[in-house]
């Protein structure tokens, strides 16, 4: 599924876009040189952390552990690691066999790895490596600004919207996928009113979306995810607005769980479903979202909050991350190449080719 160029003596291609605007401040994976350093997700909104990693093996970690999360960043962070894992002269295939472990079901993260192990395969030199993953992140910069205004000129003025997770800055290098087409959809006028759940069991919709959205002068309500019916049947959204983590070749989409109850009742409510996500999504590979490998969880974390235990001692809870739209219920796909209204098998092969070449 994956095309490539040499990267062992081409000079690094930055691609050109704008730069961050006052709704677009946040730069969760920032590359020092010598280390990675990462935003830590998991102690947002109220400390504002950060975690340095000096080699693959604590890249992995964090992407495991949650430290930096969403399928792009994700991607980006797992290349640097393999960045750090040639400059300290590493054994690259098991720095490679790590990361490729640490969350199963992103697409991104095997893309970028793979993308990383076509270089190594040319005899690429830690500095060539690191060229390499910096033109990963910024590829990433300008599809995610691309698919904002995709996606912002879909909207009718005055809309309201309804998002999921979190899919913004913190999500990716920078802008966001469908947060960016929220951000693009809110500068331009288009969008009115923007509502954002709370993403059970981590919250990464009400301490992460909520948290970017302020930080960056967007107004939003939070609402509860069992909510979400009644906001579409009173009529304050017209769209829902979501990213994805892999997006099988005939449109079926695997995104955070709770996905696809909200595309249920959107299309129950005649509300428009929107997925937003970056050519390194789609996996031509994968036939159907019947074949998509759904992450369980450790039950804690739903039988938990905040390290304090919140549910009898003998209960049991089942915690899969991930849940499969069918592409049936899904309106309109935005990828940096286009869009596709009423995503199906034909739909990708005529814009992503049988094997999903980039």
């Amino acid at each position: 599924m994956l095309g490539f160029r040499d990267c062992t003596d081409m000079p690094m291609e930055h691609l050109e876009s704008p730069p961050p605007s006052d709704h677009d401040t946040v730069r969760a994976v920032q590359w020092q040189g010598d280390h990675l350093r990462l935003l830590d997700q998991r102690k947002l909104p109220f400390d504002e952390a950060w975690v340095d990693c000096h080699d693959a093996n604590e890249v992995a970690e964090a992407i495991r552990d949650l430290v930096v999360r969403g399928a792009p960043a994700i991607g980006i962070a797992a290349a640097w690691g393999v960045v750090l894992a040639a400059q300290r002269g590493d054994d690259l295939d098991a720095a490679l066999a790590r990361l490729r472990t640490a969350r199963p079901t992103a697409v991104n993260l095997m893309w970028a790895l793979d993308r990383m192990r076509v270089c190594i395969d040319a005899g690429a030199n830690a500095a060539s490596l690191a060229r390499e993953a910096q033109a990963i992140q910024d590829e990433d910069l300008a599809a995610n600004r691309a698919m904002g205004a995709m996606g912002a000129a879909l909207i009718q003025p005055e809309s309201g919207v309804l998002t999921h997770c979190n899919t913004g800055s913190l999500a990716t290098s920078g802008f966001g996928t469908a947060l960016g087409v929220i951000r693009a959809g809110y500068a331009s006028g288009g969008i009115a009113r923007v509502f954002a759940d709370e993403t059970r069991p981590w919250l990464q919709g009400a301490r992460l979306t909520m948290w970017e959205l302020g930080r960056d002068r967007i107004p939003a309500t939070l609402i509860a995810d069992s909510a979400a019916s009644h906001l579409m049947k009173a009529g304050e959204v017209q769209w829902v607005i979501v990213g994805a983590d892999r997006i099988a070749a005939n449109g079926d989409t695997a995104n955070k769980i709770g996905t696809y109850q909200l595309a249920i009742a959107a299309k129950h409510h005649g509300v428009k479903f929107m997925v937003v996500a970056p050519s390194t999504t789609v996996d031509m590979a994968t036939p159907s979202g019947d074949d998509i490998h759904i992450e369980l969880r450790d039950p804690l974390e739903l039988l938990s909050h905040a390290g304090q235990r919140t549910v009898a001692e003998r209960a049991q809870a089942w915690n899969p991350v991930f849940d499969v739209t069918p592409h049936e219920l899904i309106d309109v796909l935005v990828t940096e190449r286009g869009v596709i209204e009423r995503p199906d098998a034909a739909a990708l092969r005529a814009m992503f080719g049988a094997s999903g070449s980039h």
